[in-house]
Order: structure tokens, then C-alpha cells, then sequence
């Protein structure tokens, strides 16, 4: 093999330099020269970039140095890979010298590939975080108490601001400060804010784990003489709601720990660190900040340069030391929220003093405001999802939040705000107390959530499809919150597992959200019971361990969906234990004598009444506990847990998961089985989930069909009837049965109930409920994701034709369905590989199908003809194609092997 690749060189350095492929898109952890690594091994990973066809990646080599001048003199210091003979460029894990706390690290790579050796690639870095305990080897500091400036009867407490300042006499090289603010923070050296995230850090059960935020201060400590400055926030430390401790969990008062490790030129250095010669107060500006409620500022109370050299801090008082979390410290590797878009008003109205703000779409985060007047004047912003028919603010379905704003002007010129530690789910906000004449200009709509990129793109020729696909796109962004938050407005904002188990699927395919979902996973293992409990919500904030199977399937479904996404092993590593351990002990707790698992808490959550008359004014949250439901689940899982133990090498698991699963399809069968050909209540959902679990009998699977079909297109006028736990499994299924069509007509209907129907009704988002308009507004969230269930799943693998089949996308089976009254779709999907795309177009006499495959991928593609010869790609008949391989011929379809490159595919029809 040397000698072929030696032979390959001189090709591939005769090629041009557009056409050479070459490495690219180096990333460590699934990021770009992070800062705060803390994994001994981090995972590496790189995109070949060409413009041939069939280039494979034969071999590589990864030199990682301790210094950028040892990396370019070819020195791998901490770690020479060597020739590595493998295909491997998404997962390649760190496996040199043992790295030590707060160092830089740089690496670069060269790609061998089918087309012969390549140069280098460009380098790249990380930084090491703080890898122990003792690394962090001073004190929190706070106050853990109240002060005149909070409410405690209320549940308020002011934000709490702390200054320092230091001199250096050195000239500094390098300066990095590691910071855990609790609840939330914002860091200050010289007046100027440090980073662009807000709201950090992430949520976490703070009792099992705190995360720490990795900065490169090196710049802002270039003089001698600087003023460091932290303001906390209370975000869910100190409780939202701390009149029911039995349910809400409570952490204490905000507190902080900060340290900036420097690095002189002299090549000696110091830690500055958090103790108590920092001073703080709590009489400043921010005088109540709430999630739910909001945020109370007073610009009379502001202290001007506080976070500056020279300010007058005596009357402050010395920072107190404080009780530490009890969490073990991690660097954050998802990444933080910030302002990800400005939202301009497309109107303004105003009636009795008040102005509304319509933003035309529904969203979350805030309004920045700017406004001049009267020393004093106080100004209050009121949010809602909706308006009443009069034109005034609905705010019902809010529940318990308050979602409101207040500014009080101290008088200056022309003031400009916006809150620091609060969000808000919205489409409209009402003003009031603004002093003169309101202009749409002096508002703008801060649209907050997870920092992470849009990797995908879906549009079809069907309107409709479309604008569900947007709204789809507004609702995911909107819920990003550190956790996958279920709703942004009303006073609940928490991670429900039973939202996610489909949907995270789905959004894996529009967001760059892997490590979003790595950490969430996370925070449910650390939820875990000892007995084996997994809750309902995690971080668990809500102390609810209702047990049932279809909520906590997310978990292993989540971690499927990771691994089949983006090939880390180390997911199943880090979470099979606690998912076999749940496993367990849902069997040992809930399986009766007869093979079922007895134990459901929602049923088909929120499924629709047989009328949007029905549902008029009632309340949706009743349970329909559903021992269907449950078993089915087991089983499903029980599958997925045996694929685990294959990939982790563990045959004895495998086996005793089949042979589970094996009785308990003999024992479903035998318990709900019913003679009409479905199962337990004949409900779309109960046969839903044995057809595509594969729970039913060979035999009977047509009869199955034929209910499924019979109850879609008789019984509901070619509706769904599916709630939470059927609607993610509904379009993938009736696909399999050769009954996307049908799914297709479920996708583009208009009434109810529909997500067409939200749609004709106003919705810019997806709606909690399919009547969400005419609901109790108890459950009517018109920002939600749970009832996306699997239709963006379905639009991409089945509609676009886009779906990993091994190796997180790097075999990719493409096989789009052809439905009669959509002519087109255009979709991409940024992989670790690269780019992804399908592109097909038809009419009458031909299909135009346009694939883009990355390198070092390959697809299997699947030709909608039964003739070979009516194939042509790029005016060359597929047959005299030497890099397509044609597999076989068979079910009207031709299915080919291609690698990487750009196909453009015409065939007669």
C-alpha cells in the first residue's frame, strides 16, 4: 500500500490546485480552535474538500505540537499519528502525551486519499481547560443572604455586582480566565463585556455538575494597571418559583468563581483569582431579574463605571465566602446563547397611551428599546404569543409568568436598553409609559437562542410544505435555551424528555446541534436515581419521576440518533450503563405475568379530539395512561440496546436483549391482538407503533395496513389522530407501507386537525396542540416542537432522499419518494463530510435529479425506473459511467453505487 500511495503523489501534485483534494474544516470536540477542552482524549475530525469524483481517504497522519513553530517545522511534540491506514475522518481521537491544564495545543493533518498524498492542511488549535478538581484551587464568593434591594416575600432578588481591581508588572504573553458564574453572568475587564454569549453559563442541575466558560483575555490585559467586574443574574439558581419546594428545586443565592491564569513574557506566571478583597453590591440598576417574570431595571441606580479602574467602590462591602455548588466543574462544549438575529416591528398601533408591537413572527428572547424622557418615567413592556379580538395583548396562556419589562429612565439625553437575564416567548409586546410619541425605529426584537449553525436546507414546489418547514425552523431556534426547553413564554421553560425523542432526530437535520445534544444527554444520566429512575424533565428543576417508557426513550433514542449522525462511539460508552440500568428497572418494577409493562403515565399526550368543537375551551393535560403504548416501547428499545451492544463489542448483552424482545412480541401479541386486524383500542397510534416496531406477525401485517389506512382515510376524512408519542412515528410508517402518498396528504392539509391548519390560522411557529387556537389556554403554547414528531425526518430521508446508512453519513442511501403532486425538492444537509444534496425536479416525459456527495463518502442511490437504459448522467448513458457502479435492478427501481462528487441524473419516464 506505501508503495501504490508513493506512486499516487506525483498525481496528485499534478493536479490543480482547485481540483487537489486537501483538508479542511479542522475541529476538535465538533468546534473550531475551542477554548476549555477538558477531555484527556478530545476527538478530532476534518472535511476532504475536492472537485474530482471517487475521492476516498486512504490513510492520514495528525502531528499535534505544544507550539505553533514546532507545528510548522513538523514536529509533533505531543503527538505524531503516524501513517494511519483508515478510511476515518470524523472520530479520530487524541492519543498522545497526557495534556496538561490551560496549555495550547496545535495540530494539523495530511490526507492520503485515492488520488494520491496531499499537503498539510492549515493549522489548527485548542487550549486545554481545567482538567482537576484542585485546578481550581480558591474560593466561590457571594452573599448568601438577602439585602434591603431584594424581595423576599416575592421571590426577587436584585443582580449582584463584584469589582476588582489589579496591577501587572510584567508585560503579559498569553492570559486565559476561566469562569463559573451561577446563575448567570456577565464578565467585565476595563468597562467592555468579554464574549458575545448571554445568559451563560448552561443550565445544569447544579448539585451534579456546574459549567465553566473558557476566555482569551490576553489583549484586554495588555497595560499595567485593569479593573475586572462580574455581574450575577439569578437565573434557575435561586429558584423562579420557590413556593413549592416539593417541586421545584432551589439552589441558593447566586454566587461566582473566577480565575485568569497569565502567562508573562519572561515566561513566568501568576493566578489572579476570586477571594475576598473583591468587592460587591447588590444597590445597582438590575432590581428584580426573572425568567419568567422579567426584568426590572432602574438607569437612576447605575454606576457608572463600575467595572472600570478608578471607580468609588467604598460604598461597596468586601465579598463574602460562600458554600460551593457541590456539581463537578466541566467545561461547557455546547456552545452559549446570543443575540443570533435582529427583528425589526412590521407595525405599531397605539390606543389609550399604549403602543403594540407586532413582530410579524413569533419568537423568543427580548426587545432593546430606545427612548428619552423625563427623570423617573417608567416604561413597561408586556409580551404575548397572540392578541385578543379587541386588539390588546392575550396573555392566558402565559399561566403564572408575569413576561414583563421595566425600564425607569434616568433622565439623560437618549437612553438605550435591553434586559440582561430574562427571555420572553413572543410575537407582540405592548408599551406603555413611553414618554412621547413612539417611533417603530426606537424598538428591535433580540432573537436568543443556542449558537449554532443553520446545516440544512429544504424547500419543495408545494407552498405549504414549505412554510411548515419555516415555521419548524422558528419553533427549534426559539426552544434552544442550554437545554431543549419545551416552550419559551409561559412559566415552565423545562427540557421534557417526551417532547424530544423524534423531534431532536429531525432537528439534527436543520442545526449544527450535536454537542447541544451531547451535554443534554448529559443531564439526564446525572438525573438518574440510584434505583435506576429516569424523570420526565431533566435537568431535573422539576421533581418529577412519573416512570413511564415513551418520555425517557429519549434517551436512548437521542444517543441512536447521535451515533448513526455522527459516528461517536463515545456515546453509547458514556450512557449504555445508565440506560441498561433504566431498562432494568422499568422490567423489574413494571412488568406483570403476562409479559406487558403496566406502567404509562401520559398515553398519546395531547392527541386531538374527534372535533375542533370538542376540544373548544378544555383543557388538554388529561392522561390517558396506555399499557400498548409502554410495551411497544420496551420492545422498540430493546432492539436499540442490542444494535448498542454490538457496537460496543458486548455479545452476552445482545443476545439476552433479543431474546427479551422475542417473548415480549409473542406476549403483545397474545395480550392486545384484536380480531379487526389492530391492536389494543384500534387506535392510529396503538397500530402505528406495531407496524413500525415490527411487533406484528408476518402474516397479519397487511391486515394491519389496511387498518391503518381504513382509520386515516374513513374514520378521520384524511386526518391524523395522533398525539405526542403516534405523530413521531406516523409519516416514516405509512412510507414503508408504500403509502407516502397518504403521508403526503396528511403534510398539505389545511384543516383540522393539521400543521396546515395552524398555519391558516396565523402560526409562525408549530402549535403545543393541533386546535392550539381554540384550546384552554392552560395548554395552548403556540411555540412548541413536540407535534412536529417525525416530519422532518420524513422530509429529508424520504422526501429529499437524504439518510445515513452507516457511519454518521458516510455511506448515504438516497432513495426519494416520487409523489404525484410534488414536482420538486430541493434539500442539503451539511454533514461532518461536507455537503449533502438532492435536487430533483419532474414533469411529464423526465425526472432531473442533481446529487452532491462529499468526499470520502459514498450513496447508494436508488433510480426511480425499472429501465436502465432510460438513465443518463450528464448526457452519458449510466451504463458507460466506470465510477458508478450499477448494484441492481429490481421493485421499479435501479440502485447504484456512487462516491463522492457532483451527479446530475435524467431519466425518461
Amino acid at each position: 500500500m506505501a508503495k501504490i500511495l508513493s506512486v499516487m503523489l506525483g498525481l496528485c501534485f499534478s493536479l490543480t490546485a482547485i481540483a487537489q483534494p486537501h483538508a479542511e474544516h479542522l475541529l476538535v470536540e465538533l468546534l473550531r480552535n475551542p477554548l476549555g477542552i477538558d477531555k484527556a482524549s478530545p476527538r478530532l475530525s476534518w472535511r476532504i474538500l475536492s472537485e474530482e469524483r471517487n475521492v476516498k481517504q486512504t490513510a492520514y497522519r495528525v502531528l499535534v505540537a505544544s507550539s505553533f513553530a514546532k507545528l510548522d517545522r513538523d514536529e509533533g511534540d505531543l503527538w505524531d499519528s503516524g501513517q494511519v491506514f483508515s478510511d476515518n475522518s470524523i472520530s479520530v481521537f487524541y492519543d498522545g502525551k497526557a495534556l496538561k491544564s490551560d496549555a495550547e495545543v496545535f495540530w494539523k493533518v495530511k490526507v492520503y486519499t485515492n488520488k494520491g498524498e496531499c499537503d498539510w492542511s492549515a493549522p489548527a488549535r485548542w487550549q486545554v481547560g481545567l482538567l482537576y478538581y484542585k485546578d481550581w484551587d480558591k474560593r466561590w464568593i457571594g452573599f448568601d443572604r438577602y439585602f434591603n434591594t431584594d424581595d423576599h416575600q416575592a421571590g426577587y432578588l436584585s443582580a449582584r455586582y463584584f469589582r476588582k481591581e489589579i496591577s501587572l508588572s510584567k508585560k503579559v504573553a498569553k492570559a486565559t480566565a476561566y469562569i463559573i458564574g451561577l446563575g448567570l453572568y456577565e464578565f467585565y475587564i476595563d468597562g467592555k463585556k468579554i464574549g458575545d454569549q448571554v445568559l451563560a453559563p448552561g443550565l445544569t442541575d447544579y448539585t451534579q455538575n456546574v459549567m465553566y466558560n473558557t476566555f482569551d483575555v490576553t489583549e484586554q490585559l495588555s497595560g499595567n494597571n485593569h479593573a475586572l467586574g462580574v455581574t450575577l443574574g439569578n437565573g434557575r439558581y435561586y429558584a423562579v418559583r420557590q413556593e413549592k419546594p416539593y417541586k421545584v428545586k432551589d439552589f441558593g443565592f447566586p454566587k461566582m468563581q473566577l480565575q485568569i491564569r497569565i502567562t508573562y513574557t519572561d515566561g513566568s506566571k501568576q493566578t489572579l483569582y476570586t477571594d475576598n478583597t473583591w468587592k460587591g453590591t447588590t444597590d445597582g440598576p438590575i432590581r428584580s431579574n426573572n425568567e419568567y417574570d422579567g426584568e426590572v431595571y432602574d438607569a437612576r441606580k447605575e454606576l457608572q463605571g463600575w467595572a472600570s479602574l478608578g471607580y468609588d467602590d467604598t460604598a461597596w462591602i468586601p465579598a463574602e465566602y460562600v458554600q460551593e455548588p457541590g456539581g463537578k466543574y466541566e467545561s461547557q462544549i455546547n456552545r452559549n446563547m446570543k443575540v443570533m438575529q435582529d427583528i425589526k416591528p412590521v407595525s405599531i398601533t397605539s390606543e389609550d397611551g399604549k403602543y403594540i408591537l407586532d413582530f410579524g413572527q413569533n419568537f423568543s428572547g427580548w426587545v432593546k428599546m430606545r427612548v428619552q424622557g423625563a427623570r423617573g418615567t417608567e416604561v413597561t413592556l408586556r409580551f404575548a404569543e397572540a392578541l385578543q379580538e379587541d386588539g390588546t395583548l392575550s396573555r392566558d396562556n402565559l399561566r403564572a409568568a408575569k413576561a414583563t419589562d421595566t425600564y425607569i429612565l434616568k433622565g439623560d439625553e437618549e437612553e438605550v436598553w435591553e434586559p440582561r437575564f430574562t427571555y420572553h416567548g413572543f410575537r407582540y409586546v405592548e408599551v406603555s409609559g413611553y414618554p412621547g410619541e413612539a417611533d417603530i425605529d426606537d424598538f428591535m426584537g433580540r432573537f436568543v437562542y443556542d449558537e449554532m449553525e443553520t446545516v440544512g436546507e429544504f424547500s419543495s414546489s408545494n407552498p405549504l410544505l414549505n412554510q411548515i418547514h419555516k415555521n419548524a425552523w422558528w419553533g427549534i431556534a426559539s426552544n434552544y435555551k442550554s437545554i431543549p426547553v419545551d416552550c419559551p413564554q409561559r412559566n415552565e421553560r423545562q427540557a421534557w424528555l417526551g417532547d424530544r425523542p423524534t423531534s431532536a432526530y429531525g432537528e439534527n437535520f436543520l442545526f449544527d446541534n450535536a454537542n447541544f445534544y451531547v451535554k443534554w444527554l448529559e443531564d439526564i444520566r446525572l438525573s438518574q436515581k440510584t434505583d435506576g429512575a429516569i424523570p420526565d424533565v431533566a435537568p431535573a428543576f422539576w421533581r418529577y419521576y412519573s416512570d413511564n417508557m415513551t418520555w425517557p426513550s429519549a434517551y436512548p433514542m437521542i444517543a441512536d440518533m447521535l451515533f448513526r449522525h455522527t459516528g461517536d462511539v463515545r456515546v453509547l460508552q458514556d450512557h449504555y450503563p445508565s440506560m441498561k440500568k433504566w431498562m432494568d428497572y422499568m422490567r423489574a418494577r413494571y412488568m406483570n405475568d403476562k409479559g406487558i409493562i403496566t406502567k404509562d403515565s401520559y398515553g398519546d399526550w395531547c392527541a386531538p379530539p374527534a372535533t375542533i368543537e370538542a376540544g373548544r375551551g378544555k383543557s388538554a393535560d388529561k392522561k390517558y395512561p396506555n399499557p400498548v403504548l409502554s410495551t411497544a416501547y420496551y420492545y422498540y428499545l430493546l432492539q436499540l440496546m442490542a444494535d448498542f451492544s454490538v457496537h460496543l463489542g458486548n455479545e452476552r448483552d445482545r443476545a439476552d436483549f433479543l431474546q427479551q424482545a422475542t417473548q415480549i412480541r409473542k406476549d403483545f401479541n397474545l395480550q392486545f391482538y384484536n380480531q379487526n386486524g389492530g391492536y389494543g383500542n384500534n387506535t392510529l397510534t396503538e397500530n402505528l407503533l406495531a407496524m413500525y416496531f415490527g411487533l406484528v406477525e408476518e402474516g397479519e401485517k397487511v391486515k394491519l395496513a389496511d387498518r391503518i389506512v381504513e382509520i386515516i382515510e374513513e374514520e378521520n376524512d384524511g386526518h391524523l389522530s395522533t398525539g405526542v408519542v403516534g405523530t413521531q412515528w406516523i409519516m416514516r410508517t405509512l412510507t414503508d407501507m408504500g403509502r407516502s402518498d397518504l403521508a403526503f396528504k396528511l403534510t398539505t392539509n389545511k384543516t383540522y386537525p393539521s400543521w396546515g391548519y395552524m398555519i391558516e390560522h396565523g402560526a409562525t411557529t408549530i402549535w403545543e396542540l393541533w386546535n392550539g387556537n381554540t384550546a384552554h389556554p392552560q395548554m395552548n403554547s403556540e411555540n412548541h416542537v413536540m407535534m412536529l414528531g417525525d416530519l422532518l425526518v420524513w422530509s429529508y430521508e424520504n422526501l429529499a432522499g437524504i439518510k445515513s446508512k452507516e457511519n454518521g453519513f458516510q455511506t448515504i442511501r438516497m432513495k426519494p419518494e416520487m409523489i404525484e403532486g410534488l414536482d420538486s425538492v430541493n434539500a442539503s444537509y451539511h454533514s461532518l463530510y461536507g455537503e449533502i444534496a438532492s435536487n430533483w425536479s419532474k414533469s411529464k416525459s423526465a425526472l432531473e435529479w442533481t446529487v452532491s456527495i462529499p468526499a470520502n463518502a459514498k450513496a447508494e442511490i436508488y433510480l426511480p425506473t425499472k429501465n436502465l437504459s432510460a438513465v443518463t448522467e450528464k448526457n452519458k448513458k449510466l451504463q458507460d459511467h466506470k465510477d458508478i457502479e450499477v448494484l441492481s435492478e429490481e421493485a421499479g427501481k435501479v440502485k447504484i453505487l456512487a462516491g463522492s462528487g457532483v451527479y446530475h441524473f435524467k431519466i425518461k419516464l
